[in-house]
């Protein structure tokens, strides 16, 4: 009885429910129920919706091992999961998981392939683009390239000279110079030369802007180019020979040298363009060389710079002396672009073939045209930059001073007046420009080459043999062109619609020996419609029109004064720099001072 007693008095066991901390405003435990030791500790917040990650996936699709929450489909776990390490991870815990997961990845960042040839000097070589805007040496013939700002003696005659060589008389070719040398295997070098900028930054200059190319790419404005007016017009074109339309690889014909004066002020140095600033036309000047790289700015590779002027509520855009807007780039956007080489005298570095692609598409757009006074068409105005002293006949160029509506909103006043040029023109032809239509119709036209140096030296970017290949397979030629110098055909089209060309003439200019870069020959032609071609290499003129608004717009919001707008030389960002009044200035009086120490030279020779 008394076990019973004893019994019956012990309490039974009971189940006595935890406190709830409820959080009502989030998913989770409340903030003020956590223990002292896991306060302030980070953490990451995850969502109802978000997948709880596991330890282990075993049902991960080939075996793959998820290590932790967030871990990738690709992490491997190991050399026994390494055909799937190029995979994209695929989350499988919470979003911010992957933050404090760990993925075992091997570092391949130190891993290089070495070659048994030496490294490529670092050095501009013998005429680098440094030296080019004022004399590329004295050959015999080639345009008569007068200095940027049209006050030169055009001391550029005979722009390229015999020999392969480049011809600047100071060294130090800017476009992908360094880190070159000959390509022997080093496949890991193609695309990270290191390449110096086409200035050197001042220790006072001021950034107030860096965009990257992803950002500019987004920029969109639609303009009218259609509606486009032609404000001033000046120069004269002659007639262009239908007869190299029948030039081909079994019919090819020498290209001619030639001397003939042709100018290319920048803007603010443009007396025409002075003037109609005066008279308040527009708020903002440039020329079509400078507008249509700022608009393909997204495709360039090698360095650049535009010098942005701000007076008196009125911008102008200009290029820099000495800088890269009067050559032209050659195979810049292939995969393996040309380098530097130890040869001094090598015709293949980045800087000589500059020099000799823009010598041959100045001397292919003189050869093709028929140089009658009594068959040429004359604009309203005479060449503005051609005086009566000259001593060469001047180059057939129209300069058609165009201005184009940038505004935003109708209540906005936003023009841009940009100075265009055409090359020719050609009468009497059908759309398809090969038969005579029987009336006296006129249209403009642009005349641009492509030239072939050697398909099988370093830089080619796999060009096919054009002797073999540009009549029977056009087509792999124009592509791979097109993947090489993609900026450049880019901006060539954007210049011939700016210029509202009706034709583009296309020449495919070859070396006569592959080693020899003095002597070319003609294999072919082409014609094309400006925006079709835009069209066909993608081109999008809205987000250049973008590209250009967004630069004015950062420009104006900036006080008076001198800006220059760079890209950098090995990363896809331009930056602007407000940059002091004299900037720049001593490089001129550098270039005169070499200019006269050039003719006392001569001078002596004689």
């Amino acid at each position: 009885m008394a076990e019973m007693d004893s019994t019956s008095t012990t309490q039974p066991p009971q189940f006595v429910l935890p406190p709830i901390h409820d959080h009502p405003d989030a998913w989770g435990p409340s903030p003020t129920a956590l223990p002292t030791q896991f306060k302030d500790i980070p953490y990451a917040p995850f969502s109802k919706s978000d997948k709880i990650g596991r330890i282990v996936d075993w049902n991960a699709e080939g075996g793959q091992l998820t290590l932790g929450a967030g871990a990738g489909a690709g992490a491997g776990a190991g050399r026994g999961f390494r055909a799937n390490r190029g995979n994209t991870r695929e989350a499988y815990g919470a979003g911010q998981g992957g933050t404090f997961a760990y993925f075992h990845d091997e570092d391949e960042a130190s891993f290089n392939l070495v070659g048994g040839g030496g490294t490529g000097a670092n050095r501009g070589g013998a005429g680098g683009l440094g030296g080019l805007s004022r004399g590329g040496g004295r050959g015999r013939g080639g345009s008569n390239l007068r200095g940027n700002t049209g006050r030169g003696r055009g001391n550029d005659r005979g722009a390229y000279p015999r020999g392969g060589g480049a011809a600047g008389r100071r060294g130090g070719g800017q476009w992908g110079r360094g880190g070159g040398g000959s390509w022997k295997g080093e496949w890991g070098d193609r695309n990270s030369r290191i390449r110096e900028s086409t200035v050197v930054i001042g220790q006072d200059w001021q950034v107030l802007e860096e965009i990257e190319f992803t950002r500019l790419a987004k920029l969109r404005l639609e303009v009218d180019v259609d509606a486009a007016e032609d404000v001033s017009t000046h120069g004269f074109l002659y007639e262009y020979d239908r007869s190299y339309d029948r030039i081909n690889t079994k019919n090819p014909q020498p290209l001619q040298i030639l001397d003939r004066s042709r100018y290319h002020p920048t803007a603010s140095e443009d007396p025409i363009i002075q003037e109609l600033a005066a008279q308040n036309k527009a708020q903002v000047f440039t020329t079509d060389s400078v507008l249509s790289l700022l608009m393909c700015a997204t495709r360039s590779v090698y360095p650049w710079d535009i010098v942005i002027i701000k007076e008196g509520g009125k911008l102008f855009l200009d290029k820099r002396e000495g800088g890269p807007f009067d050559f032209l780039s050659v195979n810049e956007n292939a995969g393996d672009p040309p380098a530097e080489s130890d040869k001094a005298d090598s015709p293949n570095t980045p800087s000589a073939l500059s020099l000799e692609a823009t010598f041959i598409n100045q001397n292919f757009g003189l050869q093709v045209v028929k140089e009658d006074s009594k068959s040429s068409y004359q604009f309203e105005n005479p060449n503005p930059f051609y005086g009566p002293d000259e001593t060469e006949p001047c180059a057939s160029a129209g300069l058609r001073y165009r201005s184009f509506d940038l505004s935003l909103t109708e209540e906005e006043e936003m023009t841009i007046i940009i100075r265009t040029e055409v090359d020719a023109v050609l009468r009497g032809s059908t759309t398809n420009t090969k038969e005579p239509s029987g009336n006296d119709e006129e249209s403009f036209i642009t005349i641009r080459t492509l030239n072939e140096f050697d398909s099988n030296s370093q830089g080619s970017g796999g060009a096919p043999n054009w002797r073999s290949k540009l009549d029977t397979q056009r087509g792999a030629v124009v592509a791979t062109e097109m993947k090489n110098n993609s900026c450049k055909l880019a901006k060539w089209a954007v210049q011939s619609i700016l210029a509202g060309a009706d034709q583009m003439k296309m020449g495919y200019i070859s070396r006569a020996n592959p080693r020899d870069a003095s002597r070319h020959v003609i294999l072919g032609q082409q014609w094309l419609k400006p925006k079709d071609f835009a069209a066909q290499i993608n081109v999008n003129l809205s987000n250049g029109w973008g590209i250009v608004r967004t630069a004015i717009d950062l420009a104006f919001k900036a006080d008076d004064g001198k800006y220059l707008l760079m890209k950098d030389p090995n990363k896809p960002v331009v930056r602007l720099y407000k940059v002091p009044e004299n900037a720049f200035d001593h490089q001129e009086d550098e270039e005169e001072i070499d200019e006269i120490d050039e003719d006392d030279e001569l001078d002596l020779g004689t």
